[in-house]
């Protein structure tokens, strides 16, 4: 265990504390844990909390908080030793390694990309092309056109704009940087990540499978968790310096750019005035997830995979599994799970929230009818879904709902009351 410094980064500018934080031993399975009751959480949140991540077909999920396990939940053949893809999750670990090699004086950032991958490795004209640099492919500002999202070949990597001139997610030149890393390096980039980062934080699982043009990366949920931990501890694990680059650590987790504010060095951003989402072009007003506390900084990767952080409350969130979302780092899924676990402490609102208040459904298991009690109907939505969250009824202002045609099994009950949700387990007959 380490006592936490007062940290400068600008990542913690604005929740600057002092605590205990606990690092799992490298050479052992044991994480010490602490009660939800420990923390005042509600039971009643606890279970909301779980139905939606089992709706939204969750494959594990981990809370960490000051580095000890609260919640950890593994759902249907998942379990602690299940391995998952990270998606564009392994984009903030790459990151990471960026920063290592700058700091080993292996490359910088500022460096062309042609340096590392030669003469040609795009369409564009000499000077076109020696305009981007490695700096550029980390804040997916290197002006290549996206319409061929993850060809990395010269003839699909096409100008559009001049670097640093428009910001749009593209995984073709972000790609590339397992080249670039490797040809500064000399080195394969699975070597790399052991030698750099798993070794020194325990990690016994990871590794970078190639797929098409892609590179995933691979590993079990606890090992996404001793990432996020060591981010959350700014590059240090316990005493162990891993990336010891402050100015790389505070640039990579704060915004980059200015075309898109919600961006660091492949890193998402909460608490910005404005954003640009996956796929999208326009800056949209607001936070990117705004239940979400403000200082949130999130590995984010298709279908819901997440690496959370919120230094402010000492939380860190994995999340594996699919999704039903349609962008490419699952902004929705992120926002209402955080919406959720700010929800966990009974002490954080005067206002009784939806999972605080005593809300009865009976009979369950049930034939035909099920009943709600505890809420006035008047303000009550409630929708009916299966196993796979796919809505089968829909019931507005009514108590007493009345289930028609389902066969035995599990269902869920999702219930809105004056614009909050939560959910319940009911199983037919």
């Amino acid at each position: 265990m380490r006592i936490i410094y007062t940290l400068l980064l600008g990542f913690f500018a604005n929740c600057t504390y002092t605590q205990d934080l606990y690092f799992p031993p490298l050479d052992s399975v044991t994480w010490e844990t602490i009660a939800p009751s420990d923390l005042n959480f509600c039971q009643d949140s606890i279970d909301d909390l779980i139905s939606f991540l089992e709706v939204e077909d969750t494959r594990s999920f981990i809370l960490l908080r000051e580095g000890k396990i609260v919640l950890e939940e593994y759902f249907g053949d998942f379990d602690k030793d299940s391995f998952w893809t990270w998606f564009s999750a392994g984009k903030s670990l790459r990151a990471m390694l960026i920063g290592i090699a700058q700091e080993k004086n292996l490359l910088n950032i500022d460096d062309k990309t042609s340096d590392y991958l030669g003469i040609g490795w795009t369409s564009l004209t000499q000077e076109r092309e020696d305009s981007i640099t490695i700096w550029h492919q980390m804040t997916m500002t290197s002006g290549l056109n996206p319409i061929d999202f993850t060809c990395v070949t010269p003839d699909c990597l096409t100008y559009l704009q001049s670097a640093g001139s428009i910001w749009a997610y593209h995984n073709g030149p972000y790609n590339l940087l397992k080249e670039v890393l490797e040809n500064a390096t000399n080195t394969p980039i699975n070597q790399l990540t052991n030698n750099w980062i798993k070794t020194k934080i325990g990690m016994t699982s990871g590794f970078w499978l190639a797929a098409q043009n892609n590179t995933f990366f691979l590993s079990k949920a606890r090992d996404m968790a001793r990432f996020g931990l060591l981010v959350q501890n700014a590059g240090v694990w316990d005493s162990t310096i891993v990336l010891g680059d402050s100015s790389f650590m505070n640039n990579m987790l704060n915004t980059s750019q200015d075309l898109n504010p919600a961006y660091g060095y492949l890193w998402w951003l909460n608490g910005k005035s404005s954003f640009v989402a996956p796929g999208g072009s326009q800056q949209i007003p607001g936070m990117i997830t705004p239940n979400a506390p403000t200082d949130v900084v999130t590995a984010a990767g298709s279908n819901g995979q997440f690496v959370s952080i919120s230094p402010s409350n000492g939380y860190v969130m994995i999340r594996q599994g699919l999704s039903s979302s349609n962008d490419n780092a699952a902004i929705a899924l992120l926002d209402n799970i955080w919406k959720r676990i700010i929800n966990l402490d009974c002490s954080t609102t005067s206002v009784k929230s939806i999972n605080q208040m005593q809300i009865d459904v009976y009979p369950n298991p049930f034939s035909d009818f099920i009943q709600i009690n505890g809420l006035d109907e008047q303000f009550l939505e409630v929708s009916l879904l299966n196993s796979k969250g796919q809505l089968l009824q829909y019931f507005s202002n009514q108590s007493k709902l009345k289930i028609i045609d389902l066969p035995s099994g599990l269902f869920y009950l999702k219930i809105k009351y004056k614009g909050e949700e939560t959910y319940r387990k009911v199983i037919r007959k």
